[in-house]
């Protein structure tokens, strides 16, 4: 080999192992599990066996996908999550979000009923505000939790199957599509699934896209909460003061709203707010620095957990939130 092709060749294997874009290796065609995944979407939704098997000669299992889903952000201790995502750069970025598309979050709001602060603040910490939508192809990170995660395979099974047909609906290459080491997507990384069921169209070109038209991204988000519960004008959460020791039974891992506001007080839980004591509410311990923080929370924060389960993602979107609003209050 001559010492300039040599040279060549080296540079192009350094620039392979520093790029996040570039995937190497074999596909995964022939592996019986994948045999039987494309033979099940050739039979049920009419997917050509051939165009299936060649595309997944084109995957490649991403053992840092692997990695990633096993350590999840909200694994860590509130406090320690707060402090990582709930910055003052992500609340400025968030008022100049909600200032430069106050139209589309105006029209998002009087469609489906849902705060601007809080699509924006969605946004945020999914994306930094679209900046950040990933950098795996979603067909990769699907394979290879579809495949190589027997946790939750079925699941992402499921996702892989919608990614699919949503994208023959749209018209869309599978492989090139790129977004979280989950499979997320665009803007508001959705997931396959919930492309399919709440993305819409709200700047009006006729086509659903999550990438590149905030608009569209802010109308889904909106779609998204108003389909699973969210209440226009409803509260949120609020910090709360425990007296005694009745309170600790009414702690639980469900974050549905189990019991009213005039149960947790005669538990000796109180909030600073006026509320029928009817209201259906429940009581959230989360680890601060200095012990435990404790929070009412009610429908709308049940519904920010549809978007992610965990509960520190919803009061960390909650308390970005507030700080975004307060901001554009102020500068008013």
């Amino acid at each position: 080999m001559k010492i300039a092709g040599f040279f060549h060749l080296l540079l192009l294997l350094v620039v392979a192992c520093l790029s996040p874009g570039v995937y190497a290796g074999e596909g995964i065609a022939e592996r019986p599990d994948v045999r039987a995944f494309i033979q099940s979407m050739a039979n049920r939704f009419n997917f050509d066996e051939s165009d299936l098997n060649q595309l997944f000669n084109q995957v490649v299992i991403q053992d840092k996908v692997l990695e990633l889903i096993s350590k999840p952000a909200e694994s860590k201790p509130w406090y320690a999550y707060r402090k990582l995502l709930l910055t003052d750069e992500r609340v400025q970025e968030g008022v100049a979000f909600r200032e430069k598309y106050a139209q589309d979050l105006e029209k998002a709001e009087m469609r489906y009923g849902v705060a601007p602060e809080i699509i924006v603040a969605i946004i945020g910490v999914e994306t930094r505000y679209g900046q950040k939508m990933g950098n795996y192809r979603v067909m990769d990170a699907l394979a290879t939790l579809s495949f190589e995660y027997p946790r939750r395979a079925e699941f992402f099974r499921k996702e892989l199957q919608s990614y699919l047909l949503l994208c023959r609906d749209e018209g869309v290459n599978p492989i090139e599509p790129i977004g979280s080491y989950a499979g997320a997507m665009g803007i508001p990384q959705f997931m396959p699934s919930s492309y399919r069921r709440y993305a819409v169209d709200l700047d009006g070109d006729t086509h659903r896209d999550i990438w590149k038209s905030p608009a569209d991204a802010i109308g889904s988000v909106a779609h998204y909460f108003a389909q699973n519960g969210w209440s226009a004008g409803e509260p949120v959460a609020f910090s709360a003061t425990t007296s005694g020791t009745g309170y600790a039974r009414l702690l639980d891992k469900s974050l549905r709203p189990a019991h009213t506001l005039e149960q947790l007080s005669r538990a000796g839980v109180d909030i600073d707010a006026r509320l029928s004591g009817n209201t259906r509410a429940h009581l959230l311990s989360l680890e601060g620095e200095s012990g435990s923080e404790y929070w009412v929370t009610f429908n709308n924060f049940h519904t920010i957990t549809r978007y992610n389960h965990s509960p520190l993602y919803a009061m960390l979107v909650y308390q970005l939130a507030d700080a975004i609003k307060s901001q554009n209050n102020t500068k008013r």
